[in-house]
Order: C-alpha cells, then structure tokens, then sequence
C-alpha cells in the first residue's frame, strides 16, 4: 500500500511539473538582440540599432527612449501604441517613426512570429528603455 501511495504522488507531482513547464514555454515573449552600437559624430549621441523578435500573440508593454527610435517591421504585423494616438499596424516592409521620448507599446497581432529592427539614436549612457508611465 506504501508503494501505491509512493507511486502515485510521484506521478502526480510529475503532471503537474510537467504542466507547469508546458504553461511557461507557450508564454509569448519579445526577444531582443543588440546587432551594432556606435558613437555618432554628435557629442553624447549614439546609434544602436536592435532585432527583436515578437513571439505570435507577444506584447511589450508601455516604455519609452532617451532619443528617437525608427520601427521596421521584417515579417509578420506589429500593432505599435504611441502615447494617447490611436494604435497604428504596420506589416512587413513598413516602418514607423518615434519622437524622444514618447511612451509607446507594441504588440504582435498577427498570425505567426514577427520581427522589427529598431534603429535608435539617443543618449550615450543613458538605459536605453525606461518603463511606461
């Protein structure tokens, strides 16, 4: 009767460990990978340019920059949110340009996995994002 008991809470912990990692992996989530940073030729001004990749259903909430950002989105639809606009969608091959410090949102809305290439140009030193108001 032990071992019944062995048996089953194992397997029962083994579900539930299992669905736990299942529920984890199929949270959508926005990948960022930094592709070129650089001085520019203006004193405490850099340009950075960033992928980043939007898993289907994946939102990046309301944030801003120490400088401009341009938007182009290389595959799939971005829904962007700029300050109290209304929302703008751009599909592939559409970009999108962002004043200093304007808080905005993106979201994916479209079918499968999209993509943007953020080029910014803003303030040396300065955290590149700073979380929405």
């Amino acid at each position: 009767m032990n071992i019944v008991r062995i048996t089953m809470g194992a397997l029962v912990v083994a579900s539930l460990a299992a669905h736990l990692h299942s529920a984890q992996a199929q949270t959508p989530e926005v990948h960022r990978t930094d592709l070129a940073r650089h001085d520019l030729s203006v004193p405490g001004r850099e340009g950075i340019q960033v992928r980043v990749d939007f898993d289907r259903g994946a939102f990046a909430p309301k944030h801003s920059h120490p400088g401009e950002e341009i938007a182009h989105v290389l595959q799939g639809t971005l829904e962007y949110q700029l300050a109290d606009q209304q929302p703008v969608t751009l599909n592939a091959g559409e970009s999108l340009f962002i004043p200093a410090g304007t808080p905005h949102s993106a979201r994916n809305v479209g079918s499968g996995q999209a993509s943007e290439l953020a080029t910014y140009i803003v303030t040396k030193g300065a955290p590149l994002v700073v979380p929405g108001k």
